[in-house]
């Protein structure tokens, strides 16, 4: 289905007299726009589950703290 939106924003463009250098160079514009705000998209449907990533290991280290041995310096082995 998103070819065709590129099929007819390339055949609107040549049909308005644009270049076909700036119908690539506004094809690639496009494409970059996309790309950026797809990852953007993604990013922000993934926040809650890398909170949630985050949250669980700060209470894991938390309650799991490593024991610290206690040396007395009068107790010789």
């Amino acid at each position: 289905m998103e070819i065709l939106f590129v099929l007819g924003f390339f055949v609107m463009l040549m049909l308005t007299g644009v270049s076909l250098v700036g119908v690539i160079a506004a094809l690639i514009m496009a494409t970059a726009l996309m790309v950026v705000g797809g990852l953007f998209a993604m990013v922000i449907k993934l926040l809650p589950w890398l909170l949630l990533a985050v949250a669980v290991a700060w209470i894991y280290r938390a309650v799991k703290k490593p024991k610290v041995l206690v040396r007395r310096r009068y107790m010789r082995f």
